[in-house]
């Protein structure tokens, strides 16, 4: 019985055996040096009385496994310019950590911050008034007055107004009370939530705003009084309309009017007497921001996308000349400020793709912003005169990285990679590169083109300082961004679909000889831009070069290339992929027979299309939360509408319907994976979240069980509670190290297909269980050579040994090691059999040497493996 017992705990829950699971969390043990860099979530500059000194303060963000959250920071830091001397950065010794806080506001002068905590499972929000020196004011709002504050990109809006007296902010409605019954049926009064004699039935239902929004359907606009602390919601504006992105309007004139604009959603209209529509010609406005003299209000529109029926397209910029005393009855011109970029010529500005703006975007002249926004494979930053619509991107033009505002405080800029004389923080960083953090000044003198130069310091922080371990993995990578030919361009194609697109290569030191991840971006509307990222700075560090392809129809590229690709998914995009690995194959790159996919929503679609469209291509491949089925997918997800947009292009708009005819449900099924699973050969490894809205788990499942039906190999991992990103802290560990960990052992291998001059399958290895180090699956492609009349195959070693490299070996045609091979007994069949060797090697060897073979049809079985020590 202990003998028992104690094998069952040794039993790996993984499925591996002891040196797997060994290595398995080797690798575990790297990846979390990866996440332990700190993300900088946010940044604000604060002006001093001292010109040459400014006061920066960043929200940080750490996961914490053990909590399974993240934990949110502060940390303060000084900054000191002495004009062409070196930038001085003084930092607080320790951040601060801000337990149970959901957001922090600042004040427009910096001196008093909200803070926010909402109340999780029902319990009230809290809201706190901190000044230089204590907690101001601490307001606690009750559940029947609204539910949490929302803090995401899209509905998120806090603002105070200029005077410091009023926050306006978006919280969700008091949800609808739900029927009472007791042991005589319904209570016509309701009952108490305390009433043990009664309870709360369901109600009718309430749609939500899906993906990310659960029990999320009705965000509301509220005001607090600071002085009295009472907080209203605003009168007269229908509930049924979801409201976001508030801003305080500037004081009028005549100093009585308070005025909120505010991003609107519903199909019911608003009295005019309580709110009016400024933006009736344009079909969608985004992010207004009122300048800070108060005489401009400026927005971005997504009409483009609003339009064709596309998820994201092109952004345009537009304007409206605020009045200093505005009649409500007043309708107010909207002036183009940046429009749509049909068709970029080379090198010049593709358009906007901005997916988020600061709260404060202006520099001191108070008609020029600074965006962030998609320039093909980077994102750069632009500065944008409104007045004259000039663009000019301040960003340096001759680097790869991206580059991302965090704040600006007059004409500074603080960024992630920046430098200039207007405070402009940024953070600029590669796939592999940890960010690091620029402050820009603009400077008084001009460039060659005669445009306003900028300056970007560095700043030595310690937010964002990798391990030594990891900056040594990673200090021979490389990075480089490649121009890929449209593969067969058609005449039916816009000029803008027929540009070349591009793919992201880090590579290794000999990359030839490496592995390589072709990792593809969802959407398809989004894009892979250089920024950091830890899933793919973890892959490099583990040897892989990495190819990430923006296959037409990415952002970045103008909204000619973005629309060529709705109606033709599984196809234009999938032949771009496969242009983009041919690419680096012909220039002699990387190793065409160690190839892995990987990808994630639509990413994960592709992956799926390209194992079932191009089986001989990959070893293995990797999918999160994939689209593998569109005609499944069309009655389950919470954007029915996408799956007629990326199917049917331009007639996507006029065929929706809930209820999809036969011929919709056909075209569906034939632009999906699902309609190529029967040439699918490399091993799949299926990552799901069992709380996704947008691509259900059963999309997933559904192709898990038609593969293996056909006798395909494909692990499926579950995460109950994750939604489509997969992003609570354990898990989102597991999953990336799981991918990591199969991938890196997989694409080892060579890729399946089918071997020439040979009429069946040459050899057959798995994984096996009975032999540790042995790691090997169906290799049909080897090199086939004829040695004294007989059918000879060169594989290389690494293939079979498990992370071993050594030259290559001879091995005769059909070599059969047994994954049972302990008890295994020799087929009668077999003619020779090598037993007991001292390595996997030594097996291999014996076979060679002795020439063991003596028509092509023989086989010879490899019992017994010693395991090797690494």
């Amino acid at each position: 019985m202990q003998d028992s017992q104690s094998a069952f705990k040794k039993e790996d829950p993984l499925g591996m055996d002891a040196m797997s699971s060994e290595e398995y969390a080797s690798q575990s043990k790297l990846l979390q040096e990866f996440t332990n860099v700190p993300s900088i979530e946010s940044a604000w500059l604060f002006k001093t009385n001292n010109e040459d000194r400014s006061r920066a303060m960043f929200s940080i963000s750490q996961p914490d496994l053990l909590a399974n959250k993240k934990r949110k920071y502060i940390l303060h830091s000084h900054i000191v310019t002495h004009g062409t001397m070196p930038l001085e950065c003084h930092w607080s010794p320790f951040p601060i950590e801000m337990t149970g806080v959901s957001a922090v506001v600042p004040s427009p002068s910096g001196s008093k911050l909200l803070v926010v905590r909402n109340g999780e499972k029902g319990s009230r929000t809290t809201l706190q008034i901190v000044n230089q020196s204590h907690v101001e004011k601490e307001i606690h709002v009750d559940q029947s007055i609204h539910g949490p504050l929302y803090t995401d990109e899209w509905f998120h809006g806090i603002s105070w107004n200029h005077e410091e007296t009023f926050i306006a902010y978006i919280a969700e409605q008091t949800p609808r009370p739900k029927p009472a019954f007791d042991d005589a049926g319904y209570r016509k009064g309701g009952s108490s939530e305390e009433d043990c004699n009664s309870w709360r039935g369901q109600g009718d239902w309430e749609e939500d705003w899906g993906e990310t929004y659960s029990r999320k359907g009705r965000p509301s606009l509220f005001v607090l009084d600071i002085a009295s602390g009472e907080v209203r919601a605003a009168r007269g504006v229908p509930k049924s309309i979801s409201a976001g992105q508030v801003v305080w309007a500037p004081p009028s004139s005549s100093g009585h009017q308070k005025l909120l604009v505010f991003v609107g959603c519903g199909s019911e209209s608003v009295p005019a007497s309580v709110a009016t529509n400024l933006t009736p010609s344009i079909s969608s406005a985004l992010f207004p921001r009122f300048s800070k003299d108060g005489k401009l209000l400026v927005f971005l529109s997504s009409k483009c996308a609003v339009d064709s029926g596309a998820h994201n397209a092109t952004d345009s910029l537009h304007r409206i000349n605020w009045p200093s005393d505005w009649k409500a009855d007043e309708q107010l011109s909207v002036t183009d400020v940046v429009p749509v970029v049909m068709c970029p010529q080379d090198g010049c500005f593709p358009g906007l793709y901005c997916s988020a703006m600061l709260s404060d975007p202006w520099l001191s002249d108070h008609c020029t912003m600074v965006l962030t926004s998609a320039w093909r494979s980077t994102e750069v930053m632009l500065s944008i005169d409104v007045l004259s619509g000039e663009v000019t991107r301040i960003s340096p033009q001759d680097s790869d990285y991206s580059w991302s505002t965090l704040a600006i405080s007059g004409n500074n800029v603080l960024s992630v990679l920046t430098y200039v004389s207007l405070l402009t923080v940024l953070v600029s960083s590669s796939p592999i590169d940890p960010p690091q953090i620029r402050y820009g000044r603009r400077a008084s003198t001009e460039d060659h083109d005669g445009r306003c130069a900028w300056v970007w310091d560095e700043v030595t922080s310690p937010l964002t300082a990798a391990s030594n371990k990891v900056k040594a993995l990673l200090s021979h990578h490389k990075l480089s961004i490649l121009r890929i030919p449209v593969p067969d361009p058609s005449d039916e194609l816009s000029d803008g679909g027929r540009l070349q697109f591009e793919a992201i290569f880090v590579s290794c030191e000999d990359s030839s000889q490496k592995p390589t991840v072709l990792i593809l971006h969802g959407g398809p509307h989004s894009a892979s831009v250089s920024s950091y990222s830890k899933s793919s700075a973890f892959l490099a560090s583990l040897g892989f070069n990495l190819l990430i392809v923006n296959y037409r129809g990415t952002l970045g590229y103008g909204e000619e290339a973005l629309q060529s690709l709705p109606g033709k998914v599984g196809s234009q995009d999938v032949q771009d992929c496969l242009a983009a690995l041919d690419h680096v194959i012909e220039e002699g790159l990387v190793d065409a027979s160690r190839v892995a996919v990987v990808g994630i929503s639509h990413g994960g679609f592709l992956t799926t299309h390209l194992i079932g469209q191009a089986p001989e291509r990959f070893a293995v491949a990797a999918a999160r939360n994939p689209v593998c089925n569109l005609s499944l997918m069309i009655g389950t997800t919470d954007i029915p509408d996408w799956c007629y947009a990326v199917a049917c292009g331009t007639e996507a708009r006029r065929l929706a319907s809930e209820s999809p005819s036969l011929d919709h449900l056909r075209i569906f099924h034939q632009k999906s994976p699902i309609a190529h699973i029967s040439k699918v050969k490399a091993p799949l490894l299926m990552l799901l979240g069992g709380a996704d809205l947008r691509v259900p788990m059963s999309n997933g499942l559904q192709y898990a069980r038609a593969l293996r039906e056909r006798g395909g190999e494909v692990k499926t991992i579950m995460f109950p509670e994750d939604t489509h990103e997969i992003d609570i802290q354990r898990r989102e560990k597991e999953e990336r190290g799981k991918t990591g960990f199969v991938v890196r052992f997989e694409a080892e291998l060579v890729v399946p297909g089918p071997c020439p001059d040979s009429p069946r399958t040459p050899l057959s290895l798995r994984t096996v269980c009975g032999i540790s180090n042995c790691w090997a699956k169906s290799l049909h492609k080897e090199v086939c050579k004829k040695v004294n009349g007989y059918l000879i195959y060169e594989i290389r070693e690494e293939a079979l040994v498990f992370n071993k490299k050594r030259k290559a070996t001879l091995i005769p045609k059909n070599i059969v090691c047994d994954p049972l091979s302990l008890t295994y007994k020799p087929d009668p069949r077999m003619k020779f059999v090598v037993e007991n060797a001292m390595s996997m090697i030594d097996a291999v060897n014996q076979v060679v040497s002795l020439n063991m073979f003596t028509t092509s049809m023989d086989t010879v079985a490899i019992m017994n493996v010693a395991p090797m020590q690494l």
